[in-house]
């Protein structure tokens, strides 16, 4: 990964190329931010520099013997550092890891449960994650350089995991880099936070996104700009809005379906969407209560016919155009609350059929007001 590949971010680009040049490579950053907007990216960018072998004054040459295997994510002083499922080893996933990044390092943690077949498991990054690295870190730079730990969503340690890792930043081995990647920094030990180089990633800018979507994706300039307003600073909500992933298309489908049963009172076809739904899992349910609150947010904001705050795609503004009045100041706040009140039953294991068909009924109330 070239820093020119990277979407915005110019100042922390300069930042560690400078850090780089001065010869103050930190022994642990931490990269924190939102989904989206190039904490991998540069991560990666930055490892490739720091063990290019003819290093220009702004990025990696791109083609010495190093650059191109970590064009590949094959470099043998590169360690990765996952969240898995069933006690897997990073290294058990690492092949279907590489293929992910390499295709693009801006996508999705529900692109990732997908990869590695998640279904209703909440991958975690296990203890025995740190005897290994720390294994790996403990041997001989294979080719003579740094080595380098990556450790994605970091957050997602077990505690002792995290306990382990604090031993080995506290004392690590020479020319030893460790970059750990949060979009929930809270849930990091404090012991942590307080051995690491912190870097806030702010939200991109519309005019990265902007010219990034015309140059990487050949999107029309009328039609990147849209989106790129539609991506709220995420370059990944960027990619997944010029074609509506499957799961997206699916949770605007079932919204769309329930408003329409629910204003229509038509209680058996509202009864077989809640067995629908329910058959989802429950992770999948979780995230389409996250959309469904997110669109009644986006139809309320819509009635104020401020198109600057809102951030819908073409399908989910079409629908919004008709179906916006019927969100108001009346029913909005009833509305998100039985969504939340859903989403913590969800979260608690209640069963999933009655959860969502008790929803659909209190719509039907709702939408009436």
């Amino acid at each position: 990964m070239l820093f020119k590949d990277v979407v915005g971010q110019e100042t922390i680009k300069r930042r560690l190329i400078a850090e780089v040049n001065e010869g103050r490579i930190a022994h642990a950053l931490l990269f924190s931010g939102m989904q989206g907007v190039g904490k991998l990216a540069i991560a990666l960018a930055y490892a490739q520099y720091i063990c290019c072998q003819n290093p220009g004054p702004e990025d990696s040459c791109g083609y010495c013997p190093s650059c191109t295997k970590f064009a590949k994510l094959v470099h043998p002083d590169l360690h990765f550092v996952l969240p898995t499922i069933k006690k897997m080893t990073s290294d058990a996933v690492l092949n279907k890891w590489r293929k992910l990044v390499t295709t693009s390092p801006y996508f999705s943690y529900e692109q990732w449960l997908d990869t590695i077949n998640a279904e209703n498991a909440q991958p975690i990054i296990y203890t025995h994650e740190a005897d290994i690295i720390t294994r790996k870190l403990s041997l001989k730079s294979n080719e003579g350089g740094y080595k380098i730990a990556i450790v994605w969503l970091a957050d997602k340690m077990q505690v002792n995991c995290a306990n382990k890792l604090l031993k080995l930043l506290e004392e690590p081995p020479a020319q030893t880099l460790f970059i750990l990647i949060t979009e929930r920094s809270e849930e990091l030990l404090a012991t942590i936070l307080s051995r690491t180089q912190r870097i806030n990633f702010r939200p991109l800018n519309e005019e990265s996104i902007n010219i990034a979507l015309q140059q990487e994706c050949g999107i029309e300039p009328n039609q990147s700009l849209q989106i790129a307003h539609l991506a709220n600073g995420s370059y990944t909500k960027a990619l997944q809005t010029i074609s509506l992933d499957e799961e997206n298309r699916l949770f605007f489908d079932l919204f769309v379906s329930l408003m329409r049963l629910s204003y229509q009172r038509k209680i058996r076809e509202m009864k077989l969407w809640s067995e629908q739904v329910a058959a989802l899992g429950r992770e999948r349910q979780k995230r389409l209560l996250l959309y469904c609150q997110r669109l009644i947010r986006e139809n309320f904001i819509f009635n104020l016919h401020r198109n600057e705050l809102t951030y819908m795609n073409q399908d989910e503004k079409y629908f919004a155009s008709r179906f916006a009045p019927f969100v108001n100041e009346r029913n909005v706040m009833g509305i998100m609350d039985e969504l939340s009140e859903a989403q913590q039953h969800i979260e608690q294991n209640v069963n999933a059929k009655m959860v969502f068909f008790d929803f659909s009924l209190k719509m039907i109330v709702l939408l009436k007001q």
